[in-house]
């Protein structure tokens, strides 16, 4: 008999004398007494059962649901950054779903594990601390945008050595070896599988070269400690905070020599302009006693030839499409990138507005993520110092001049609609931006998520969004459910489905719906999910025959004959 058959008899053996007493009278199903062995606690799963027998829906899922409402998934970057094993070698619980898919289980001592991450970030922040940082931020996640309004540092990154030049080539080489050895196999064995995971994750340390500051800069900035996407430990240094910027010394008159700004006052003339825009001489200018001694131009004078001057270049200008657009760059990026810097005689200005209410995880959607990955790789292109902007863009090709340009262009982007500013006519063009460019919300990541969307919808939004995407059959089988429930079988009949809310739609491109007809094997999910392999098809067909569904009570399957398909397997289990 296989092992997982033998783990499986044992777990349902261990459900509360109870609730196998009732399963015994066929007080539930099969499937319901499975979904409770998620529990070991008796007085959890009895109070679980109490819960269900006050409701109408008892389906194993919201039984899963109950159980797991208040544990954290294995999966959760928190877990990952801590490690399951320290969890456990720590007194934490682990809860398993031997009977389908459970990605690893839940964490059910939350407060541990929150403890847990809280040391290990400090810790990370001492040594982070220990580097010389005049401060450090620490969080499980940071929103995204917290680094607007800080300058950050530019660094030179550390040369690899002999030795890490070494290892890098000898790692490549076995992961190729095995590439090549297990290219025509179907299925990699676990520990292949596992050394080409360490061999990956080697390469790309070897990769990310650590970045030096200089020693003076880190004294007067500081570092972010958060946990990325995937639970491994995020260190963002070098961001400077405005009151701990140095002050900025007054420049030198190009034409004078003489400081102006706050290293001396200067005379300024003001005029004033009539009706047509014309400006008008306010008074008589007073000219300066000749000298025999050479004296600089007058303030006057000046502003007259220069207004002369800065008139023909705006003509000429407009008259070289190629250098106004390398003008346009240099300023665009003299903002985005080089924070206080005064290196463009362009007035041009580019916003990039913050979002004062945004999702949790925003950070770690896969457009944000590769936004700021494309946004540091031309931070690490581009010169450290200002005044060698222009020949650095001077020198690259026409597509890095676009592909740089459309990149500063794209931060100034807000399609955000807020409860004060609605801004329509700013929204329609957001429209036609998302068409020119054939946005796919989907595509991009975003998922209707009981947290992040259905849960904060009202029951009659939830069943128009399932109607609309699966059809009428799968809105009228949730349409009994309780908010809560009905958002969590929602999510579940959307996943896959490329369904997108209004605000989320591009105009003109379809959205994932399918037609009525076809919604039922997508509802099926929701009662059936997919059962963990535990015998062989003979077996399995051979229990069934012999009556291995045996209780049936109140529950009213979504599917009878895809129910019974899908616990054929676990039937092995219970007999």
């Amino acid at each position: 008999m296989p092992v997982a058959v033998v783990k499986q008899r044992l777990k349902l053996a261990s459900v509360s004398p109870r609730l196998l007493d009732v399963y015994a009278e066929d007080g539930m199903t099969l499937d319901q007494l499975m979904a409770f062995t998620v529990s070991g606690d008796h007085e959890r799963q009895e109070q679980v059962f109490e819960r269900l027998t006050q409701g109408y829906d008892k389906q194993p899922y919201v039984i899963r649901r109950m159980l797991t409402e208040h544990a954290v998934r294995a999966s959760d970057k928190r877990a990952q950054f801590v490690g399951i094993d320290a969890y456990v070698e720590a007194g934490g619980t682990v809860l398993r779903d031997l009977f389908q898919a459970d990605d690893g289980g839940w964490l059910q001592d939350v407060s541990l594990l929150d403890m847990m991450v809280t040391e290990k970030l400090r810790e990370a922040a001492a040594e982070v601390e220990a580097e010389g940082w005049k401060w450090t931020e620490v969080a499980t996640s940071f929103p995204y945008g917290h680094v607007f309004g800080l300058r950050q540092l530019r660094g030179e990154e550390v040369p690899i050595t002999e030795q890490e030049e070494a290892a890098r080539a000898a790692l490549q080489a076995e992961l190729d070896g095995l590439e090549a050895e297990y290219a025509e196999a179907d299925e990699l064995p676990e520990e292949v599988d596992a050394r080409l995971g360490e061999i990956e994750t080697a390469l790309e340390a070897l990769d990310q070269r650590p970045v030096r500051f200089d020693v003076d800069e880190i004294g007067r900035a500081g570092a972010f400690v958060s946990i990325d996407a995937g639970g491994g430990l995020r260190i963002e240094r070098g961001f400077v905070r405005p009151e701990d910027e140095l002050p900025i010394e007054p420049e030198a008159d190009s034409a004078t020599g003489e400081l102006t700004g706050d290293g001396e006052e200067t005379r300024t003339v003001a005029a004033q302009v009539d009706d047509d825009g014309t400006a008008v001489q306010v008074g008589p200018v007073e000219e300066p006693e000749e000298d025999e001694g050479l004296k600089p131009i007058p303030d006057r004078l000046m502003a007259e030839l220069t207004a002369h001057r800065t008139i023909a270049l705006r003509h000429a200008l407009g008259e070289n499409p190629d250098v106004a657009f390398l003008a346009a760059l240099h300023a665009l990026c003299i903002r985005v990138f080089y924070r206080y810097a005064l290196d463009t005689c362009l007035e041009l200005d580019l916003k990039s507005a913050g979002f004062a209410a945004q999702a949790p995880g925003l950070a770690d959607t896969p457009s944000a993520r590769a936004l700021d990955v494309r946004h540091q790789a031309w931070a690490n292109t581009l010169p450290k110092e200002p005044e060698e902007l222009w020949d650095a863009l001077d020198g690259f090709d026409a597509d890095s001049r676009q592909a740089l340009f459309a990149h500063c262009v794209a931060l100034s982007v807000n399609a955000v609609i807020e409860p004060y500013n609605r801004r329509p006519r700013a929204i329609l063009h957001a429209d036609r931006l998302a068409q020119a460019v054939d946005l796919d919300m989907a595509g991009a990541g975003w998922t209707p998520t009981v947290d992040g969307f259905l849960g904060r919808l009202t029951k009659a939004r939830i069943l128009a969004a399932v109607r609309e995407a699966k059809g009428d059959r799968a809105g009228d089988r949730i349409e009994h459910m309780k908010k809560g429930d009905m958002a969590e079988a929602a999510a579940q009949i959307l996943a896959g489905s490329g369904w997108l809310p209004e605000p989320l739609r591009t105009p003109g491109r379809a959205i994932g719906t399918v037609a009525a007809e076809t919604a039922d094997a997508g509802d099926a999910a929701i009662t059936a999910p997919a059962p963990v392999e535990t015998a062989d098809t003979d077996v399995v067909e051979e229990t069934a025959e012999d009556g291995g569904e045996t209780a049936m009570g109140e529950f009213d399957p979504v599917d009878d004959d895809e129910e019974a398909e899908a616990n054929v397997p676990h039937a092995v289990a219970a007999e």
